[in-house]
């Protein structure tokens, strides 16, 4: 099957009581749409399409889906719609809101609140382009993760697991409040069949047990905790834990980071970046406390994004699931 972009739907179009209003991004898994609501309302609409198990082309409503994917397909069209409705009975200020989910044109959409603002990868490439040093104060990252850890251990308590933790899916408000974005457990969901998937994890921030088939866990999210954090120090994300594998130079990065953060702030990075899951932190709360600001309430800000960007709903290349079964986080 061709795995060129599927066609996104007409500007204009309306369906389920909301109006396209334009395309926001497209990605392997589904894409992404500003709309509107019956009231005139903004909402982004995530729609469930992997590229590789479904095609449409222009002018074209419902997806065509080869006999040989069907049942792939709807196996990640059930954890996508069941994901939506866990997170819509979710509420934090931390967490997107999911407002509705539908089914229409033969697959199923995710309707999420909108606001403008911009994702902490952007936050950190502009620093990087003005040459900043340190890149992100440690009380920036330490005010903003610590909502970041709130929001994900109220996740893990309804037993959901994040799975594509990174910068570009921590969205910041236009007062430089973080949002979680982009749930992607449902690529779990599908890894039963990769010969049909493109790459589904982000080179640096995904665990090791994420490639190599092992159980997961709120484990396996505090890693990718720590490669966010080591992302908005460094202006990178860390070394891939597959290349880790054979030959790990991570200390030579901490030593240099030395000079600019704080030696307890690189053990927590270093910590949630073990790479035995066992030896890891085994719950967010584990980091939680080490992260709050001793100068700041957790709930205020970091720097507010200045320029108008995308929606709660922003695509990156993953779709959403519901995964029912791992330990419970610690307490």
């Amino acid at each position: 099957m061709a795995t060129q972009n599927n066609a996104a739907l007409p500007e204009g179009l309306e369906f389920g009581g909301y109006r396209i209003v334009k395309k926001i991004a497209v990605g392997g898994f589904s894409i992404v749409y500003h709309a509107t609501d019956q009231n005139g309302q903004d909402v982004a609409i995530k729609e469930y399409l992997p590229i590789a198990l479904a095609k449409r082309g222009e002018g074209q409503l419902i997806p065509t889906v080869m006999p040989e994917h069907n049942d792939l397909f709807r196996l990640g069209m059930k954890f996508f719609f069941d994901e939506g409705r866990a997170l819509a009975a979710l509420t934090h200020p931390n967490v997107v809101r999911v407002l509705n989910f539908f089914r229409a044109h033969e697959t199923v959409y995710m309707v999420m609140g909108y606001e403008r603002g911009r994702s902490l990868q952007e936050h950190v490439e502009r620093r990087k382009q003005k040459g900043v040093k340190p890149l992100v104060s440690e009380r920036s990252i330490r005010i903003a993760f610590a909502q970041v850890m709130d929001a994900l251990r109220e996740v893990h308590t309804h037993k959901l697991l994040h799975l594509d933790l990174k910068p570009a899916n921590i969205y910041l408000r236009g007062d430089g409040t973080p949002i979680l974005l982009d749930f992607g457990a449902a690529r779990q969901t599908l890894h039963a069949d990769l010969s049909k998937l493109h790459p589904m994890y982000t080179p640096g921030y995904a665990a090791p047990e994420l490639h190599a088939k092992r159980e997961l866990g709120p484990w396996t999210d505090v890693y990718s905790i720590g490669a966010s954090i080591f992302c908005c120090m460094l202006g990178l994300p860390p070394q891939s834990a597959i290349e880790r594998k054979r030959d790990d130079h991570m200390e030579t990065y901490f030593r240099e980071l030395e000079r600019l953060y704080s030696k307890e702030l690189i053990a927590l990075v270093r910590w949630s970046l073990t790479l035995d899951p066992l030896k890891r932190p085994q719950s967010v709360y584990a980091l939680q406390k080490m992260m709050r600001p001793n100068d700041a309430s957790p709930h205020t800000s970091v720097e507010p994004a200045k320029e108008s960007s995308v929606a709660q709903g922003k695509e990156n290349n993953s779709p959403s699931s519901l995964l029912s079964r791992f330990r419970r986080p610690g307490r």
